[in-house]
């Protein structure tokens, strides 16, 4: 009888344990951890991938992907519908004006004129949005989010980046830094994909 009793609580905090860490499981990535799922414009959304961004042999900040179905191709990711996320967690410390330059010439890189005409403004809001972040430190977390009737949102450390940017194809252009044809880190593309664990 006492060894049943004893069975059943361990089965009990077994179960409880199980259930607790089906809640809590976090992927950590250069020591920054991102959820399984985030909630973004009221939807839940799934961690598609995450990697380190590497320049030479610094890593500069880790980034995870977050749709609401994981997709394997940058096809699927940029015609995935509804709210989307990505997260970059700094690594070190960045300038504001650094990050800006950064963004702005992957987006360079891998759209074609005719494109990048059509987001001038917005190439130039997400421009002085970095100016206006002094330094980015060690640990910040930038999330920017796509809300179908908003725009691209941008946060950095839970608090607001600039105005939302209304166009979901300069969302697009922004995510095809890392999954377009020129990918900034051609480690990281299939990491943000899914297809290394």
């Amino acid at each position: 009888m006492k060894n049943t009793k004893h069975a059943l609580r361990w089965i009990a905090g077994l179960g409880l344990a199980l259930s607790l860490a089906g809640m809590a499981q976090a992927v950590e990535v250069g020591g920054i951890k991102f959820d399984d799922t985030v909630k973004v414009g009221g939807k839940e959304l799934k961690l598609n991938g995450a990697g380190i961004r590497v320049r030479v042999v610094v890593k500069v900040y880790a980034l995870a992907l977050y749709l609401p179905e994981k997709k394997t191709t940058t096809a699927g990711v940029l015609e995935s519908p509804g709210p989307r996320r990505f997260t970059l967690g700094m690594l070190r410390e960045v300038t504001g004006d650094e990050l800006g330059q950064a963004f702005v010439a992957g987006i360079t890189a891998n759209t074609d004129k005719a494109e990048r005409s059509k987001f001038v403004n917005q190439l130039a809001q997400l421009g002085e949005t970095f100016v206006n972040i002094p330094q980015a430190k060690k640990g910040d977390i930038i999330t920017v989010d796509w809300l179908p009737d908003t725009g691209t949102v941008m946060m950095l450390n839970g608090k607001p980046l600039g105005e939302p940017l209304k166009d979901v194809a300069f969302y697009n252009a922004m995510l095809k830094i890392w999954l377009g044809d020129k990918p900034v880190d051609s480690s990281l593309k299939p990491e943000i994909l899914g297809a290394k664990s």
